[in-house]
C-alpha cells in the first residue's frame, strides 16, 4: 500500500521513528541498524515501508535502504518468521551479513536475534538458500577477486571469498584460506573448508 514515505523525522524511539509527512505522524517499526543511520530528529527522512495488517493489528515497518526492505520481505515470507522476528534479525545482521550467513548455513550467526532459536534459524536458511543472489556480496570485497598471481578466480572461489569478506576475515585471509582448496568444490563446500582453516 505505501512504498516508502518521506518527510521530517519528529522522533526516535526503541525500535520506532515517527515520520511527519504532510502533518500526518507515521509511527514506522525499524531496525537498529536503519535507526542508527535515521539521521537527527528535525531531519528529513525517506523510510521505504511495508504494512502488516493481521486481524485486528495495522503495523508500519521501514526501512532506510531498499536492500534492507527486500531482506525483510524474504524474511517474513519464511513460514514462522513474522515482522517482529524479522526486524530483531536485521538488527543484529546487515543484508549481507545475513545473505552470508544463509549462503554458509551459518545458523549460530542467525541465533543472535532475539526470538530465533535454532530450529527457527535453520528453517530460514532452507528456506532462503536459493533465494538469495550471491552477486551482490561480490561489492563487499576489497580486492578480493584476485588470485595471487593477478588472474581471477573461477566464479565459485569469489564468490566465496566474497562471503569470507562479509563475514569480517580480510581478503589477504579469505585468499590464503581458498588457496590451496580444489577449485572444483561448490561455494558452500568452498566456504565451510575455509572457515575450518581460519577458526
Amino acid at each position: 500500500m505505501y512504498y516508502y514515505i518521506k518527510g521530517k523525522l519528529a522522533l526516535k524511539g526503541s525500535n520506532y521513528i515517527v515520520v511527519d509527512a504532510a502533518g500526518v505522524g507515521y509511527m514506522v517499526y525499524t531496525s537498529a541498524d536503519s535507526l542508527e543511520k535515521a539521521g537527527a530528529v528535525g531531519s528529513e527522512i525517506t523510510m521505504y515501508t511495508y504494512l502488516n495488517v493481521h486481524e485486528d493489528i495495522m503495523e508500519l515497518y521501514g526501512f532506510i535502504t531498499q536492500e534492507e526492505k527486500e531482506m525483510f520481505l524474504r524474511l517474513i515470507s519464511v513460514s514462522s518468521v513474522g515482522p517482529k522476528a524479522a526486524i530483531a534479525i536485521l538488527s543484529v545482521l546487515t543484508p549481507p551479513q545475513l545473505a552470508a550467513a544463509i549462503i554458509t548455513g551459518n545458523a549460530k550467526q542467525l541465533t543472535k536475534a532475539q526470538g530465533v532459536g535454532p530450529k527457527g534459524a535453520q528453517r530460514i536458511i532452507l528456506e532462503l538458500k536459493d533465494k538469495i543472489d550471491t552477486s551482490g556480496l561480490e561489492a563487499e570485497l576489497e580486492e578480493g577477486a584476485l588470485a595471487e598471481n593477478g588472474e581471477i578466480l573461477a566464479d565459485a572461489k569469489a564468490e566465496a571469498m566474497s562471503a569470507l569478506v562479509v563475514l569480517g576475515y580480510s581478503a589477504q585471509e579469505a585468499r590464503t584460506a581458498l588457496a590451496k582448496l580444489d577449485g572444483t568444490l561448490t561455494t558452500e563446500q568452498l566456504i565451510k573448508q575455509a572457515l575450518a582453516k581460519l577458526m
